[in-house]
């Protein structure tokens, strides 16, 4: 049974420089967001349990395929990847078509791991519109994953308390960003990584017609700062300005 996890590359934000109140992402590196790592982690634990296959899937422009390599440094066995350097700037309806699609390019799934939200948008759609679209049960908010068998107890964390379920496999599970640690792999493993297995497709070979993007971005503007540049000669004075603005308490 193939234990699956879906990943998705990001701009590295803590480089991304605001001028004029736009994102610059310009020379920005490519990342693994931070709750993919914690399902990829999910992914490793469940595999060192059970003694299963790991792959991760992405789908992305070409710089995928040597940002996942830090997924297989952490043990993942194998990629399976959609590369084109059209697919940089997915919506989450196209890229929830284009993981299933790959996903059933896999033989033998037993679960499908999702991070709750991904570290760019964080719209919290792909997991659960991937499981519609392979007609499979899905869970959120996970906080625990254990497989026994052909099922799978999850612990789903609510606002009050938490909920134990019991779902049957194949299944998509989305884990909450403090569900573990992610693991840093070694320098040993970064070496080994490039000479694990990948499997690279084009999205032709997926033989899906990936639906156009239904959502357009009006603004992506940072907070505009109004400094009064008010200068103060001391701290009673400092003060009494901040307690003047309401801003800490007399």
């Amino acid at each position: 049974m193939n234990i699956v996890v879906a990943m998705k590359q990001i701009p590295d934000l803590q480089q991304v420089r605001i001028r004029n109140r736009q994102p610059v992402f310009d020379g920005v590196p490519y990342t693994l967001g931070l709750i993919d790592k914690n399902a990829l982690e999910a992914g490793l634990q469940i595999k060192e349990a059970t003694g299963n296959n790991l792959i991760v899937v992405s789908v992305g422009n070409e710089e995928v395929e040597e940002t996942i390599k830090e997924a297989l440094a952490a043990g993942a066995d194998e990629a399976y990847l959609v590369l084109d350097d059209d697919l940089a700037d997915l919506e989450s309806s196209q890229s929830a078509a284009l993981l299933a699609a790959l996903i059933k390019k896999i033989d033998d799934i037993g679960i499908i791991i999702f991070g709750e939200g991904s570290g760019d948008n964080y719209s919290g759609q792909v997991g659960p519109r991937v499981a519609e679209i392979l007609n499979m049960a899905e869970v959120g908010s996970a906080s625990k994953i254990e497989l026994t068998g052909t099922t799978a107890q999850i612990t789903k964390s609510l606002e009050d308390a938490d909920e134990l379920l019991e779902v049957q496999l194949p299944a998509v599970v989305t884990v909450l960003g403090d569900i573990n640690e992610p693991r840093i792999a070694s320098v040993t493993q970064i070496l080994k990584a490039g000479k694990k297995p990948k499997e690279i497709f084009e999205v032709d070979d997926l033989d899906i017609k990936v639906p156009g993007k239904s959502i357009s971005t009006i603004s992506n503007l940072a907070p505009e700062n109004d400094r009064k540049r008010i200068a103060v000669k001391s701290v009673d004075e400092l003060v009494a300005k901040l307690q003047a603005e309401g801003f800490v308490g007399r």
